[in-house]
């Protein structure tokens, strides 16, 4: 319980020290005017509290990711818990920071806009390919398991495609509305949820008082078919960084009322959302210790809450992980529509440009949802590429951020040291998995370490031309 007491106190240090010195890097100007002021639409560009932007932007990251991704990297011990705090603070949270705050400068844009602006645009194709493959997995991923929780908790009385099918009319009406009539107003309550779980599974670890692993008892346990590196860091991604967040970062950063709230909207989103990972991976921890690690994510999370906070208590915390993935899967569905509107240049303000965009997005989200529910290996294919395209898409984001400081004479190793390391990892990570190359360790590992090295060397060449 040491190692995860510290891995806590470090993460809200973390917000407060580094989050501070990250704010005056990049130079949060309250005086200067926001797009929700200076572009309001009354659909997407719309001004919202502090509170209000904070929580919507706290559940459109906090999705599966930082659950069931935590579960999975739990089983590496606690080499899980360091990757969480030491990426939550200096990659997950500068990255979402940085990038949502890039896009309160540029009128609200989409992240695809935002790398062609800073890396051009061939690199913006490329990206615009991988953000709507990503939200698309998310839509995809995030219907199948709350429905597969909630089968389980409903019994025989409704069965999994029913659930898919309110789940995605809900996800249709929360991509067309006004992003305060139905986001705005639900999402204060699913924040409550999720709060509440992670608090009381907190709780309820510190009162039980589970062995868990020390960290001077070894960082990990060796796995030959899947060493913690690259593994982990691909397994474990909402929990310490991701792609995703950039790409919901514009949705808050159009309704952002002053920029002196960005630290508490992105930074401090990304922070909770550390908090919760750290949460469940000690959970999971002290669970495989008693059951073993045959369950599935979701059987994991009910045993759990069921277990700990009995059954009103359960079944509130089974409401916030419920709701988490559900509330980021509608906002990646609507992320995807922004995405192509800003790319064809199309207004939104009329309720059939919207359908015109949604319809075909949900199309193609329903053919990879039931690839998904084929069976427990469909599902596991798609997350795995679910999470590497992830992790890929915060190599760009880091990259293209990396540039923009570089142009402005500012400090670069913030995001040059994390984009390093995320080039190597995502490199690595296709050429070793299964699902990728399939490629021996060492082959694996240098062409990993050539990428990088590939991308140091190009960024360096122009650093000079960018200043």
């Amino acid at each position: 319980m040491v190692t995860f007491a510290i891995a806590l106190i470090a993460l809200v240090l973390g917000y407060a020290f580094y989050g501070k010195f990250i704010e005056r890097l990049f130079g949060a100007d309250p005086n200067r005017e926001v797009p929700s002021k200076s572009m309001a639409d009354g659909v997407d560009y719309i001004a919202m509290p502090t509170w209000k932007a904070y929580m919507i932007q706290f559940l459109n990251i906090a999705g599966l990711g930082p659950i069931f991704g935590a579960i999975m990297g739990a089983k590496f011990g606690t080499a899980s818990y360091l990757w969480i705090v030491f990426g939550t603070i200096f990659a997950g949270s500068v990255h979402d920071y940085l990038s949502g705050m890039l896009s309160v400068r540029n009128g609200g844009e989409s992240l695809p806009q935002l790398v062609g602006r800073y890396l051009g645009t061939p690199v913006q194709k490329v990206f615009m390919v991988f953000s709507m493959i990503l939200l698309v997995l998310v839509g995809a991923v995030f219907v199948s398991q709350p429905a597969d929780i909630l089968v389980r908790l409903t019994g025989e009385s409704m069965s999994i495609n029913a659930w898919i099918g309110i789940i995605f009319v809900y996800y249709l009406l929360a991509t067309l509305f006004p992003i305060d009539k139905i986001i705005g107003k639900l999402y204060p309550i699913f924040g409550a949820a999720l709060l509440f779980m992670a608090v009381g599974i907190m709780i309820a670890l510190f009162v039980n008082h589970p062995p868990l692993p020390e960290m001077w008892n070894g960082f990990g346990v060796k796995y030959d078919k899947n060493p913690i590196f690259p593994m982990m860091f691909i397994s474990i991604a909402c929990g310490a960084i991701s792609g995703f967040h950039a790409t919901q970062s514009p949705l808050m950063a159009r309704c952002l009322t002053n920029e002196s709230k960005g630290r508490v909207i992105f930074y401090g989103a990304m922070v909770s959302e550390g908090i919760v990972a750290l949460i469940w991976a000690a959970a999971a921890t002290a669970y495989f210790g008693e059951h073993g690690t045959d369950n599935t994510a979701a059987q994991i999370v009910l045993d759990i809450s069921k277990t700990w906070l009995g059954k009103v208590g359960g079944l509130l915390a089974v409401i916030g992980v419920v709701a988490a993935p559900i509330s980021s899967g509608d906002t990646a569905l609507r992320s995807a529509r922004l995405i192509v509107a800003d790319f064809l240049k199309k207004k939104q303000k009329t309720i059939g440009s919207r359908l015109a965009i949604s319809i075909p997005l949900f199309v193609i989200t329903f053919f990879a949802l039931f690839y998904s529910l084929r069976d427990k290996e469909g599902f596991n294919v798609i997350w795995r590429y679910f999470a590497w395209s992830n992790q890929a898409l915060s190599v760009f984001t880091l990259w293209a951020i990396t540039v923009y400081l570089r142009s402005k004479g500012k400090n670069v190793l913030v995001t040059l040291i994390p984009a390093m390391f995320m080039s190597m990892v995502t490199c690595t990570y296709i050429l070793i998995a299964k699902e990728g190359f399939n490629l021996p360790w060492y082959i694996a590992y240098s062409g990993g370490a050539a990428f990088t090295l590939l991308l140091l060397g190009i960024f360096l060449a122009k650093r000079d031309k960018l200043k």
